[in-house]
């Protein structure tokens, strides 16, 4: 009797014995009733032309490789039919080589076999397994360690040889584990030295300690929490243990991968202890991100390691520091239990003096991350684009591989197979998105209308997709338009008005989200946006296989052509656009009116356009259009600066002032010195505050004055510090060395002076400085895996000089040429003549 069972994805590899010829795949899955691990056979596959299926037929037979090869229904982009080869996955890059020395192209070589057998089944993130009655086993209790630690199994799993799969939908509730490790800070010539592990779960809690460094001896104030454990060997072996027992299917951290576990993994490789987290008791497996070898990842069989600074990124959340205090503070309104410069030697103190406290330091770090987590539902983004791309849970990036496994498999059912990467036409680079001239100055008034999804829309109303372009050049170019066969493109490009896949994928996604929106489901709906943002990105990369600029260009300039006559239409309704950006336009009314008022000239614009949009669309070319402009603000007050030194207006930078829904008023900065991290806080703060008076017409003269006399007698030191990211090796650093390296190599030097360890000469990490009448001049600073060496360096008094001519008065300078107010006047004659 058939079975079936609903599951997700959580982990897959594969793996090839000889002499088959087909490949052993791997599917660790999240079930209703637990873990299960599937094992199924399923050979590679990669594609030539069958011109060349003799030749590649006779070269396997010599070398005596397990290579078949048949032809299929499929063609090239060229019109050329295909042969399939089926091959171990081993063999793959081997065959490519081989026959890539003979001239022969081989396609789809690099789809991992793992992903082609998901994606060619439609199987994204869920699945329903079906399988014979008796076909699940359970398999013993994993078994980790039998050293130092009662906690020596973790629950059974069941496992299932064979079967088939078919899209499903389940959404799994994961069990998580929140990890966080404590170290010393290596002095020069000293090893890195293991303190602690905390773990949390939601219903277990605990810090392995390692004593042989200088633990504090026990006492009565040791909280239950803490496991005294003899050395950092017992420790990995205790952890083995934990991991086994608490049997999590993520483990969450912050920096978890490229520091704890990297340090973590380096122990027991020092101590010759198997790293055995596997859901089977399988080794954990490090290797190299290709093309960044400074980056790791890791593999667990039937687990995940999840980094939250890393998935942040991934649903798009920016913060100015990604810190694990900084983003707590903004996200919770919590912070870790030691913060500052001297959090390095606190640590150690800690360590030495006071276990409790350094137990409860240790389980605050991993409970702000699993805190995270839920506040912002980072778990369930991660589902939700499993279940919408395919890719895997700790996969990060990947918009080039979420296109793929989206369209591959639409592709080859329509009769075609991908080309390899660089076979697109290139001999034309598209522009980016468009960016109109602005129109400098105070402005009352401003309406911002902005295109929803406009590269998405586009792509479906013009019917831009990489197969349909191959259909829309194989039509009579001769047919005037409108017709039903061909919609043009630019650079020669035209697109096929039937046979396409992208335009019907966008609108699936786009349905797809406004359903999530009804229901309430954030994370969906964000994970939706992003993927259908990425499409353009995706066919604008020249990592994507399908990266051609007849697609990319008719993305960009088909947005050139809409934001312009858009632009000319509201002027030809008696409004002035004085700013473009991309997919919005900025409107001035150029008189007075409430904010309902202004709420319906906005409402009807937009209705309007969309109209007019559809009609000529329908006249030109015969497409429906899908195009969307919606009414999105209304600023009361609205500044757009011109270029330093110019008369021209600035791009993407501007500041306005609207009213929330509560009537209170709110200011808005765009690329402006308030949201940049480069300036300093005391710049970012006095525009925020000057723009704010200015806004609301509030006095401002005596104000900014005080501004200046509170930094002249030392009340703002605190807010004088600049931050910036090293992008390379010091040593690089040769001529017209720039402020932020010369405060690294100053205290890099001044830490070998002191038997620490140099921090910056790999280029890695932030350094804070401040400009003192020495120069730049180093502060404490945290490094990029949120560790503090406690170090103090006397640094000089400010430069206040410097301070108010490249700081307040450029700020000033801006919009005081519109208000009318002498710059000089307020902020005294001390201004630098370089501005």
């Amino acid at each position: 009797m058939s079975r079936s069972l609903d599951a997700f994805l959580l982990t897959s590899s594969w793996s090839d014995s000889a002499p088959a010829q087909d490949s052993e795949l791997v599917f660790w899955w999240h079930t209703p009733n637990g873990p299960l691990r599937q094992q199924l056979r399923q050979p590679a596959v990669c594609f030539i032309e069958r011109r060349h299926q003799a030749d590649a037929e006779r070269m396997a037979h010599t070398l005596g490789w397990p290579v078949r090869c048949r032809a299929v229904e499929l063609t090239t982009f060229t019109q050329q039919a295909v042969t399939a080869c089926y091959m171990p996955a081993s063999y793959c890059y081997r065959w490519r080589n081989l026959l890539q020395n003979q001239g022969i192209p081989c396609r789809e070589v690099d789809v991992r076999i793992t992903d082609r057998y998901l994606m060619e089944r439609f199987i994204y993130g869920a699945a329903v397994i079906h399988y014979e009655e008796g076909g699940l086993a359970s398999a013993l209790p994993v078994v980790a360690d039998t050293d130092t630690d009662t906690e020596a199994a973790g629950p059974a799993y069941q496992w299932l040889s064979g079967g088939h799969l078919t899209p499903g939908s389940y959404r799994p509730t994961l069990r998580w584990l929140s990890l966080d490790i404590e170290t010393n800070i290596p002095r020069q010539g000293e090893a890195l030295k293991l303190y602690s592990v905390g773990l949390v779960t939601p219903t277990h809690r605990c810090v392995l300690l390692v004593e042989q460094h200088g633990a504090a001896p026990a006492a009565a104030t040791d909280p239950s929490e803490l496991v005294r454990l003899a050395d950092e060997a017992s420790v990995l072996h205790a952890l083995n243990n934990r991991i086994a027992a608490s049997d999590p299917d993520v483990i969450l951290g912050w920096n978890l991968i490229q520091f704890d576990l990297d340090v973590l993994q380096q122990k027991y490789h020092e101590h010759t202890i198997p790293m055995s987290w596997g859901r089977d008791g399988s080794i954990l497996r490090v290797r190299q991100q290709r093309n960044t070898p400074d980056r790791i990842i890791v593999n667990m069989d039937g687990r995940l390691a999840l980094d939250g600074i890393e998935l942040l990124r991934a649903a798009s959340y920016q913060f100015e520091s990604f810190s694990l205090n900084a983003v707590s503070e903004q996200l919770l309104g919590d912070s870790k239990l030691l913060t500052g410069s001297q959090r390095g030697d606190d640590i150690q103190q800690l360590y030495q003096t006071d276990l409790a406290a350094f137990s409860a330091y240790n389980l605050q770090d991993c409970d702000l991350v699993w805190r995270i987590f839920e506040k912002v539902k980072l778990l369930d983004f991660a589902i939700e684009r499993s279940l919408m791309t395919g890719l895997a849970l700790d996969r990060m990036g990947g918009s080039v591989a979420a296109f793929e496994n989206l369209y591959l498999p639409r592709l080859h059912r329509a009769g075609y197979i991908a080309p390899n990467i660089g076979e697109g036409y290139q001999a034309e680079k598209s522009p980016g998105g468009y960016v109109m001239d602005s129109t400098p100055g105070l402005f009352e008034h401003v309406l911002v209308l902005d295109f929803k999804s406009l590269y998405p829309s586009i792509i479906r109303t013009f019917k831009i997709d990489p197969m349909g372009l191959i259909e829309g050049l194989a039509t009579d170019a001769t047919q005037a338009l409108p017709n039903d066969h061909w919609v043009p493109g630019f650079f020669g490009g035209r697109f096929h008005q039937q046979q396409h896949i992208l335009p019907e994928l966008i609108r699936g996604l786009g349905e797809h989200r406004e359903h999530a929106k009804q229901e309430g489901n954030k994370p969906l709906s964000q994970a939706i946006k992003i993927i259908m943002a990425s499409c353009y990105g995706v066919l604008g990369s020249e990592g994507c296989r399908f990266h051609d600029t007849r697609l990319s260009a008719s993305i960009t300039k088909r947005s050139h052509e809409i934001i312009q006559a858009s632009s000319d239409w509201i002027a030809a309704q008696g409004y002035e656009v004085i700013y473009g950006d991309t997919d919005s336009v900025f409107v001035c009314l150029r008189t007075a009116v409430s904010d309902a008022a202004a709420d319906r000239i906005g409402q009807q614009l937009a209705s309007d356009l969309n109209r007019w949009w559809a009609d000529n669309l329908q006249q030109r070319f015969g497409i429906q259009s899908y195009l969307e402009m919606e009414y999105e603000t209304h600023y009361q007050r609205f500044f757009m600066p011109s270029i330093r030194g110019a008369d021209t207006g600035s791009k993407k930078r501007y500041a306005g002032l609207i009213h929330d829904a509560d009537g209170l008023p709110h200011m808005v900065f765009k690329g402006l010195e308030a949201v940049r991290s480069d300036w300093t806080p005391l710049a970012r703060q006095f525009q925020q505050q000057l723009y704010r008076k200015i806004f609301l017409q509030q006095p401002y003269s005596h104000w900014v004055r005080q501004q200046l006399d509170d930094l002249l007698a030392g009340h703002s030191d605190h807010l004088l510090s600049y931050r910036k990211r090293l992008r390379q090796p010091l040593a690089m650093y040769q001529r017209q060395i720039p402020p932020h390296a010369r405060a690294a190599m100053k205290l890099d030097q001044w830490r070998q002076q002191n038997g620490l360890m140099p921090r910056y000469q790999q280029g890695r990490g932030w350094i804070r400085y401040r400009i003192t009448a020495k120069g730049p001049e180093p502060l404490d600073d945290i490094s990029e895996n949120d560790q503090l060496d406690g170090i103090s360096y006397p640094t000089a008094a400010p430069d206040y000089q410097h301070y108010i001519d490249k700081q307040l008065r450029p700020i000033a300078a801006a919009i005081f040429q519109f208000t009318g107010d002498d710059v000089d006047d307020l902020l005294g004659m001390q201004g630098s003549l370089f501005l």
